[in-house]
């Protein structure tokens, strides 16, 4: 059966007409979507979407991570292995993050990572039937947006589809929250969203609006905003 964009999409459908007509782009097929020889196929059961230029993927309800090279995701430490750390990415099986994969990082000079603690990584390595390999720096072995997240912060898990919606550039819940309310925030493709604030109050708040956001209209995303807004001048 052949779809188009927006459509409902089950497993063994075809896209119609993606590679014929994008002959002048490139073309990006994200999660769900399949490629064999000039066809490509559906693999998993949900909405096809397309964002500009030409990436398309198909959007559904879930929570199991399967690693993508080149995404961010948020681990969780599990156990030092001589010179790598296991981490839990929320995948089928555990990644593995180097010691020397941080910024200055050298055989004297390692990373104080104990098990339990969050990291805010990039997937470089993520091959069907290999173990996946985790950096904290970028091409320029620096570190930026990447590292070690504070305990600080709050740490908690969604659907994917929600990660996907946060991220999307016309997402304009983040934006909103700015205008009154100062926080750090990091977003795992796996699902975990880190975030830090000024007070318990303002944290729970922000989490609270996150979360809703995933059945929120962005038309409706200021009235979520202003409910949030005065919650926390009631707890102040």
């Amino acid at each position: 059966m052949e779809v188009s964009v927006e459509d409902v999409v089950m497993p063994g459908d075809v896209i119609k007409d993606i590679l014929s007509n994008n002959k002048k782009e490139t073309i990006v097929l994200g999660p769900g979507l399949r490629r064999e020889a000039d066809t490509v196929f559906i693999c998993k059961a949900g909405v096809l979407k397309k964002r500009n230029p030409a990436i398309y993927y198909v959007d559904s309800y879930q929570k199991r991570y399967i690693p993508t090279r080149g995404e961010n995701v948020i681990g969780i430490i599990t156990q030092k292995a001589g010179d790598i750390f296991k981490v839990d990415i929320g995948a089928k099986e555990q990644a593995s993050l180097s010691y020397l994969a941080f910024e200055g990082a050298t055989k004297k000079n390692r990373p104080d990572l104990q098990v339990g603690d969050a990291v805010f990584a990039k997937l470089v390595v993520a091959i069907k039937d290999m173990e996946p390999e985790l950096v904290c720096v970028d091409s320029q072995g620096k570190e930026k947006k990447l590292g070690v997240l504070s305990s600080d912060g709050m740490l908690f898990t969604c659907s994917l589809s929600l990660v996907r919606k946060l991220l999307n550039p016309d997402c304009p819940l983040f934006n909103m929250l700015a205008k009154n309310q100062a926080y750090e925030i990091a977003i795992g493709m796996n699902g975990r969203i880190w975030i830090k604030t000024k007070s318990v109050q303002q944290t729970i708040a922000i989490v609270n609006a996150i979360l809703a956001a995933e059945y929120t209209y962005p038309n409706k995303m200021q009235d979520l905003c202003n409910s949030i807004e005065k919650t926390l001048l009631m707890l102040t």
